[in-house]
């Protein structure tokens, strides 16, 4: 089986995160997050994924490589133009590497659905494409997706609906199960939609979806990726992190004896965390450096960030690559510090 993934937008809600790194060559607890996708893909019986990518692709294929020990290959193919979500798994057939049917995927979810029940229930129906939908809460902020609860054929589509609308819980989770036919709808040579312009093509005309339980989640914002890392950390997403509970703690970072490292706390290689610091429900991604008596709380600090003594930072805080907090400075709450940027004054969140 193969799968093509979606990595080529710029993760613009992860600012200033993403201005000097994709989204998915990003740290998540202990790899880079995309290596949780292509786990998950193995386990499902992919033995090729094809990464279409677009925004700095070159780091991304730095921080993964061409193959996962014991799991699939990896090819890389860089979209000349944004091509949206449709477009790129065009491209990818167009260089002949898709065989009659794959797996597509929107490359910023961490999850453990069942993706083997998933194409074993679009071999059963004959469907062009199955759908695999999710149950959310609160669905008011979502596009949900109608679907005969007999047959599973998708008989719609409902777009931010109003509450007296709402009659499904479940959304697209973004992972599709797509018979080549399927491609003769994505027009060549300019963005497309699969969502808007392919998906409604096809209800009536073998458009199915399967209700799939487990863990599923957008980590495309701040609040997001912290909540998935301590998800990683908790156990709460099956994974093949090998964990015994608690903060994780890179072998190559330094802690003083006298600092404190709450439960829900990542810090990654090569960061020092100085004297009565205090690191809670944060992220520090590599070579990090934490001053004396500072506090982090509820932030993301970037590769290489510096934060001085007695600082304050959070929460909501997200520190850009190579940063510097000077000493005493309290960031606001929800502040989002620029790559390289100087803070000798307080900031407040933009």
């Amino acid at each position: 089986m193969q799968a093509v993934v979606l990595v080529g937008g710029k993760g613009t809600r992860l600012r200033p995160l993403t201005l000097t790194q994709p989204k998915p060559a990003m740290a998540l607890v202990d790899r880079p997050f995309i290596r949780y996708m292509v786990d998950w893909l193995g386990h499902h019986g992919v033995g090729e994924v094809v990464m279409a990518c677009g925004f700095r692709a070159e780091d991304l294929r730095a921080a993964l490589g061409d193959e996962v020990p014991g799991g699939p290959s990896i090819r890389y193919i860089e979209e000349p133009e944004p091509l949206g979500t449709a477009g790129p798994v065009r491209l990818v057939a167009e260089q002949g590497l898709l065989g009659e049917r794959f797996l597509v995927l929107n490359g910023d979810v961490l999850s453990d659905l069942d993706l083997t029940a998933l194409q074993r229930a679009h071999a059963e129906t004959g469907a062009v494409i199955t759908l695999a939908l999710y149950p959310v809460e609160d669905p008011s902020s979502y596009g949900l997706v109608r679907r005969d609860r007999t047959s599973d054929r998708v008989l719609g589509f409902l777009e931010k609906p109003e509450p007296g609308q709402i009659d499904t819980d479940e959304i697209s989770a973004g992972a599709y199960v797509v018979e080549r036919s399927a491609l003769d709808l994505i027009p060549l040579g300019r963005a497309v939609s699969i969502e808007r312009e392919v998906f409604p093509r096809l209800v009536g005309h073998g458009l199915y979806g399967r209700r799939l339980d487990g863990y599923w989640m957008d980590i495309g914002t701040p609040e997001r990726y912290l909540q998935a890392s301590w998800d990683i950390l908790e156990g709460t997403v099956r994974t093949d992190f090998d964990h015994t509970g608690g903060p994780y703690v890179d072998d190559d970072a330094e802690v003083a004896a006298t600092a404190t490292i709450e439960p829900r706390a990542v810090l990654r290689a090569g960061s020092r965390v100085g004297a009565g610091a205090a690191i809670a429900e944060s992220v520090l991604l590599e070579g990090c450096r934490v001053g004396a008596g500072a506090r982090v709380r509820g932030s993301i600090l970037g590769p290489r960030a510096e934060i001085g003594e007695r600082a304050t930072v959070g929460p909501g805080a997200v520190v850009g690559r190579g940063a510097r907090i000077a000493p005493r400075v309290a960031l606001s709450e929800g502040a989002r510090v620029q790559p390289d940027e100087v803070i000798e004054g307080e900031v407040t969140a933009v």
